[in-house]
């Protein structure tokens, strides 16, 4: 069912665009952002306002810090401590990208 003033919605819009209301209109002829995920659109502001990460991001660096640490580490218990650890944050990324691939 249309919305019940569509038609004079549809005329205001025509009168507009002959008036030439809709000219020269700052980002013309450029993509729409966020176009590719319109019920995401106001997340991923949020989140890029914010500076918020998705936890896979997150997971992932922590993971290359934990690399990078554990080839500097020479003690053995050092080592397995952060050995520990990477896995611990491996397993963690691995179920966060199922959840992400199940669930969206």
């Amino acid at each position: 069912m249309d919305h019940p003033l569509i038609d004079h919605i549809s005329r205001v819009i025509a009168k507009a665009e002959r008036d030439g209301a809709f000219d020269n209109l700052p980002g013309a002829g450029r993509p729409i952002a966020d176009l590719h995920a319109p019920g995401d659109a106001v997340l991923d502001r949020l989140m890029r306002e914010s500076g918020a990460k998705p936890k896979g991001v997150t997971l992932s660096r922590e993971i290359a810090e934990a690399k990078a640490r554990l080839a500097e580490l020479t003690g053995e218990d050092a080592r397995r401590e952060e050995m520990r650890r990477l896995a611990d944050l491996e397993m963690r990324l691995a179920l966060e990208m199922e959840a992400m691939r199940r669930h969206g």
